[in-house]
């Protein structure tokens, strides 16, 4: 079965697309469940769109699920049309995010960790200049707010949970031992974590989480899903089947999805 749980649209000021767009183009692909997931809204903030080119405006946000809710019916003979969020996830925020994803009937919400230290973690250069023991804080402050959110009770999706590597590839090879503590709260907490392919558009290559944290996430029995990360509809279920393979060989016998927060596995 062919599906695709993280897609983006033209609202969240970095992709290509209208939410229609990509329904269409899972169709054509002929993927049995499409999720959308746009960014969270910067909730905490006082400004309605605090970063325009990053997630949509706070008043987008009803719009946002009512688009999806209406093509989710208007296409329910071809697709299952999934309503979902890429939550950033701000330990001192969290309540305020909890509070306003609570009033809408998504199917899944994806825990994304995008800023580690109040910078973002795709900003490019954020590493130079740090000292061994440095990087090594700062991988360690990653992996706690992953924990964190694994923690918390709110999410059925990890996002690409080693997505600090994708401007700053040496960042894989900063040892560390909390990267097995978190594969363990993740299994204990049951959160699933996503493959995520877009990877391949950065510095790193190839995808999120690498294959040496899927055999770990393996012995930990972590959950897997699929997830693109597409920023336009081309993209959509981009080496679903390459990702299928791998997750056989590393040992997986099944990944999952989710309807109305109800997790379902399927057969690899």
């Amino acid at each position: 079965m062919k599906f695709d749980l993280h897609t983006h649209h033209e609202r969240c000021g970095h992709a290509l697309g209208t939410i229609e767009d990509y329904v269409k183009q899972a169709i054509d692909y002929g993927l049995k469940y499409i999720g959308i997931s746009d960014h969270t809204p910067y909730f905490h903030s006082d400004e309605d769109q605090l970063y325009p080119g990053i997630a949509m405006a706070k008043s987008d946000l009803v719009k946002y699920v009512e688009e999806v809710l209406h093509l989710k019916e208007k296409y329910q003979d071809k697709i299952h049309v999934l309503l979902g969020m890429e939550s950033d996830f701000f330990p001192d925020h969290f309540n305020v995010y909890r509070e306003q994803l609570l009033k809408y009937p998504f199917d899944y919400i994806i825990g994304s960790v995008h800023y580690v230290h109040d910078v973002n973690i795709f900003k490019k250069g954020r590493w130079e200049g740090l000292t061994s023991q440095e990087q090594i804080e700062v991988k360690d402050e990653y992996y706690r707010l992953i924990q964190q959110s694994a923690k918390s009770g709110f999410f059925q999706v990890l996002g690409h949970i080693d997505a600090m590597k994708g401007y700053y590839p040496e960042f894989s090879a900063i040892e560390t031992n909390m990267i097995d503590s978190t594969l363990e709260i993740i299994g204990q907490e049951d959160v699933a974590i996503e493959i995520n392919t877009s990877g391949k558009t950065k510095y790193c290559g190839g995808w999120y989480p690498s294959d040496e944290i899927l055999e770990r996430a393996l012995h930990y029995n972590v959950k897997v899903t699929f997830g693109s990360d597409a920023h336009k509809p081309e993209r959509i279920c981009d080496e679903f089947e390459l990702v299928q393979k791998r997750l056989k060989e590393i040992g997986f016998k099944e990944w999952a999805y989710f309807v109305e927060k109800k997790r379902y596995l399927t057969s690899l």
